[in-house]
């Protein structure tokens, strides 16, 4: 089962696009000499403009990647965070060479979607 929630507050108004929680399995590869791998992993949150996933291999920030779906689709990619490692797996942020909406192959929500939380602080007031 897919988890949904987005981002609210200060932050949604300096993203691109909206976060996703959503776990989809992908397969990441690098084919940089010294730092070639391929690995199966899952995403952690997706958007519009890349994710964010979890892997034992080891990048670099801004260290150029692949991801593909489990369809036919690819993208490249690059590391624009390293993030924390937790039992032996390393977060890390993953930005599309180009806006890749459809790469997901969901839909995000609009815009000016305000979300669940922000809809609750609305009615306290």
């Amino acid at each position: 089962m897919n988890t949904w929630a987005t981002t609210t507050g200060p932050e949604l108004t300096r993203r691109r696009s909206h976060r996703v929680l959503l776990h989809v399995p992908v397969t990441v590869s690098s084919e940089e000499p010294k730092l070639q791998f391929k690995e199966q992993t899952t995403t952690l949150v997706v958007n519009a403009h890349g994710a964010l996933i979890t892997l034992e291999a080891k990048a670099n920030q801004n260290q150029k990647l692949f991801i593909s779906s489990g369809s036919s689709d690819k993208q490249a990619c690059r590391v624009v965070y390293v993030g924390p490692t937790l039992q032996g797996r390393t977060q890390y942020g993953i930005e599309f060479a180009e806006p890749a909406p459809n790469f997901w192959h969901i839909t995000f929500p609009p815009e000016d979607w305000a979300g669940a939380i922000d809809l609750a602080e609305t009615k306290k007031k």
